[in-house]
This record gives C-alpha cells, sequence and structure tokens, in this order.
C-alpha cells in the first residue's frame, strides 16, 4: 500500500492556503492528521476531506454553509 504524507507547508499550498489555516482545521478535527515529529496529513485523509466538504464555505469553520448557486 502506497501513501503519501504531505507536510502542513505542503497541504496549505495544496489547498492554496496558508499554514495557520490547516492547523486550525487539524485542531477542529476536521482534517485528520499524524505526528511525526512534525504533522503530517495522508493523501488519503486530503482527499476524503475534499470529498467531504465539496460544496461547501468553510471560510469560518464556526459557520460552515453550503454555497450557493454551485452544483455538488
Amino acid at each position: 500500500m502506497e501513501d503519501v504524507l504531505y507536510t502542513v507547508a505542503e497541504t496549505a499550498k495544496l489547498l492554496k492556503t496558508n499554514s495557520n489555516y490547516v492547523y486550525e482545521l487539524i485542531k477542529r478535527g476536521f482534517l485528520p492528521a499524524l505526528k511525526l515529529g512534525s504533522f503530517k496529513i495522508r493523501k488519503a485523509s486530503l482527499l476524503e476531506f475534499l470529498a467531504k466538504y465539496e460544496g461547501q464555505d468553510l471560510t469560518d469553520l464556526n459557520n460552515i454553509k453550503e454555497l450557493e448557486g454551485v452544483n455538488r
């Protein structure tokens, strides 16, 4: 079984966001991670996260909403 591990910085780059936001996703349990010296995110976990929250606005993690006018 081959699984890729991403650092927080790599994950932020893939999500086109910043590292602080990725740390917040991890802290709040939205994005599973493991700690091997520093946090690592499995590629499979990242893909599951993207599929689960597709079509939703995660700008405010306290108030997640469906995107208007977007087909899922």
